[in-house]
């Protein structure tokens, strides 16, 4: 999220050497004659969300009238605080691959599931698994070798059979009545994330419990890869810039920030700037 805050007549200014203007003086009587107090209605107004880009897995906004503390707070709470689903019991009947068994059930863990977590219970300790607290799935694969595979070939994937996994062959197993309420069904986020790498004659054979949790727990339960803030920047030119000179100015900003129009620098894009003080 990129944050805009809203101060006292004052920004934070970037010097050659300094930042200034950092500090917050927004408390009652800093300002003789000017009430500072904090006040919800006021906040409620002045507070604002501007969605800049959604994607399907991305999302870029802009929160206008509040302090970067509460930007950051918001930040953790999308990394820690907002539950999902994720795999937290592995039930191992064979495991004959190179991998141990606990790294290939952190690795388990850790593959991102779609599905609504609103619609499921915390698992409490001591809890039996049934189908409002949790999610079952299967895995069984043996690799063998391929009898049609092409005699010069060295290509693993045509010497063998089933030697990579990935999660499409993962089977969800719906319990009780989950298969009526999860209509959309249950998937991972990507149908070709590779778990394991197989060789003729290994084998997996496993069950794995899908349970509610949040990223303060563990980071498997986290929804976010990552939540980032930052101050929106703000580019002011001073003077005209034109000729040679606009285009060094150009070349001293993060690409598409400076541009040239009429032979003249302008400001393109200000959010595309990293705080670089090379123009300094």
């Amino acid at each position: 999220a990129v944050v805009s805050t809203q101060s006292t007549g004052n920004k934070i200014h970037l010097d050659v050497h300094t930042v200034r203007n950092t500090e917050d003086t927004r408390y009652p009587g800093t300002y003789t004659g000017y009430d500072d107090s904090w006040d919800f209605a006021k906040f409620r107004n002045n507070f604002k969300i501007r969605i800049i880009r959604r994607e399907e897995r991305e999302i870029e906004f802009d929160m206008i009238g509040i302090d970067t503390p509460i930007a950051n707070a918001f930040r953790r709470i999308l990394l820690a605080e907002v539950p999902t689903m994720a795999i937290e019991e592995v039930f191992l009947q064979n495991n004959t691959s190179v991998i141990q068994d606990e790294v290939l059930c952190h690795r388990l863990g850790l593959l991102p599931i779609m599905v609504d977590p609103r619609l499921f219970d915390m698992k409490g300790k001591g809890d039996k698994a049934e189908e409002r607290n949790t999610l079952q799935f299967k895995l069984k694969m043996r690799c063998k070798r391929n009898k049609k595979a092409p005699t010069d070939t060295t290509n693993a994937d045509e010497l063998y059979c089933n030697s990579k996994l990935y999660t499409r062959n993962v089977e969800w197993e719906p319990l009780g009545s989950q298969k009526e309420w999860l209509k959309g069904g249950v998937k991972f986020s990507h149908d070709d994330i590779l778990i394991n790498v197989l060789r003729p004659g290994q084998e997996l054979d496993m069950t794995m419990h899908a349970v509610k949790g949040i990223g303060s727990d563990h980071a498997k339960f986290s929804p976010v890869a990552t939540a980032t803030y930052r101050l929106l920047p703000e580019i002011q030119l001073l003077r005209e810039f034109r000729g040679a000179a606009a285009e060094k100015l150009r070349s001293c900003f993060s690409p598409g920030v400076i541009e040239i129009e009429e032979g003249r620098a302008v400001v393109k894009d200000a959010r595309l700037d990293s705080g670089s003080r090379e123009v300094l």
